[in-house]
């Protein structure tokens, strides 16, 4: 009898709309999982920051104040990149749609972040091209991703 019950049940579950409602289930769980992790992390990120702020600019010699700033732009530019992924998983369980506009404006500030962090010194000429490239490219599709918001 039990046997019955678990293959008509297993028959019921492998029907295509009751499989995608389990999928979507799943998917609305990890998108509130992940949410609930990047809050920790913008928390955690926020506390860094204040932390090395009031520590190493206070503190910083007048040699390294411009290396301890970029350090500080980069830690600011971390929250904003962490606060951008959270709108992305928060419109997700919103529209239930990855809103490709919005990824592209936090690949252009994660790629930014990196652009202000840059050690010219230590980084070589063909890595400095392919973060133009990057550059380019991003902005090349956000602006024909944009335009095509605005038709819609």
């Amino acid at each position: 009898m039990a046997w019955k019950k678990l293959l008509k049940l297993l028959s019921l579950s492998t029907k295509d709309e009751n499989f995608l409602h389990l999928l979507e289930t799943v998917e609305i769980i990890v998108s509130k999982i992940l949410s609930l992790a990047m809050l920790i992390v913008i928390c955690v990120s926020i506390w860094n920051l204040g932390v090395f702020t009031l520590t190493s600019l206070f503190t910083a010699s007048i040699e390294s104040y411009y290396k301890v700033l970029f350090k500080v732009f980069g830690l600011f530019l971390n929250v904003l990149i962490a606060l951008e992924l959270l709108e992305n998983i928060s419109g997700y369980l919103k529209k239930h749609v990855i809103q490709v506009e919005l990824v592209i404006v936090t690949s252009l500030i994660a790629v930014a972040r990196k652009i202000i962090i840059l050690d010219l010194d230590k980084t070589e000429g063909l890595d400095i091209i392919g973060l133009g490239i990057a550059i380019l490219a991003l902005s090349i599709s956000y602006g024909i991703v944009r335009s095509q918001n605005r038709k819609d």
